[in-house]
């Protein structure tokens, strides 16, 4: 009986209500600016990315005049039946899918495996390989030296000078190596190896099935880094099946080359004026041509992201 009363009692301490913690002037008066702060970033980002994607649904003529300022005004599908109608910008597509991919999986490919080594207390020499390839993120031998090593290499115009130069990064070798030392225990590779698990077989079978958030994190930030890569092809790519996305849309915003061959017909006054009109429009519609694939991937990774990013850079 004594026991039941003791339960009926601590049942109802907790069903009792908790009082709410009052908040102090200062409180207020902090979430308050905090809260106006919040709303200005907000829209001061949201605003260009509503702008731009508005634009590139609206009439060049409403878009040039400042009509257009916010929502699309006199909606048409112009600019992206002009980038769509180009093949060149599939051929883009195709490419810079290839490079991400690809260079995507050698990158972890190459990440992953050097991070858990370099987890490893019992990897002999990690202290001192972890300050040589630290060296790499203050130093670099500069843009003459990595174009010669390429072209020695006879990857100048292949697939392999998009993705192999920058097969690994240092800063994400220290977030994923810092990830394992902090979510992978000891423990768990000691009673693996009673068991008779080899190290290589360890690393497959439990390490990598236990780290999908950084895993996840360090392919999406990756797979971005090669779709928006740029600067590499620019130097090392001049055939022009190979060229990524990113190159082509150079052309069309700068160079100006989409639609010239349509205007062959017309005099050069009226060629002016058309490619005047639509050379916003344009430019409104390739910026969301090239984003789109990116935000349509983040979200499938996002319940990932903070967990991953959080853990590999903070804990260890």
């Amino acid at each position: 009986m004594v026991a039941v009363e003791r339960t009926l009692k601590a049942r109802m301490v907790l069903r009792r209500p908790v009082r709410p913690i009052s908040e102090t002037t200062a409180d207020r008066v902090f979430l308050a600016i905090n809260s106006v702060l919040l709303w200005l970033v907000l829209i001061a980002v949201a605003y260009p990315l509503v702008f731009v994607i508005s634009a590139s649904f609206s009439n060049p003529d409403a878009v040039h005049r400042g009509e257009m300022w916010l929502f699309p005004k006199g909606i048409t599908l112009e600019g992206y039946a002009r980038v769509f109608s180009n093949a060149e910008i599939w051929m883009g597509y195709r490419n810079t899918t290839m490079y991400a991919v690809l260079g995507t999986l050698i990158n972890l490919g190459v990440t992953l495996p050097c991070a858990y080594a370099l987890s490893r207390k019992d990897f002999v020499g990690r202290t001192a390989l972890t300050v040589v390839f630290s060296l790499t993120m203050f130093f670099s031998g500069g843009i003459i030296p990595l174009y010669l090593v390429v072209r020695n290499l006879g990857l100048i115009n292949t697939i392999w000078a998009m993705v192999l130069p920058n097969a690994a990064a240092m800063w994400y070798i220290i977030i994923a190596r810092t990830y394992f030392q902090s979510t992978i225990p000891q423990q768990l590779l000691d009673a693996s190896q009673m068991d008779g698990c080899s190290n290589a077989r360890f690393f497959w079978s439990i390490v990598l099935p236990l780290s999908s958030p950084i895993v996840a994190v360090l392919a999406l930030f990756y797979g971005v880094g090669h779709w928006n890569a740029f600067f590499n092809a620019l130097i090392f790519i001049s055939r022009r099946d190979l060229m990524p996305l990113q190159l082509i849309l150079r052309e069309i915003l700068i160079v100006g080359e989409m639609g010239a061959s349509a205007m062959m017909s017309l005099d050069d006054a009226e060629a002016i004026a058309q490619m005047a009109r639509i050379a916003d429009l344009v430019r409104y519609t390739v910026m969301i041509v090239a984003s789109v694939p990116v935000m349509v991937a983040y979200p499938f990774v996002q319940r990932y992201f903070t967990k991953g990013i959080m853990i590999g850079a903070i804990k260890g």
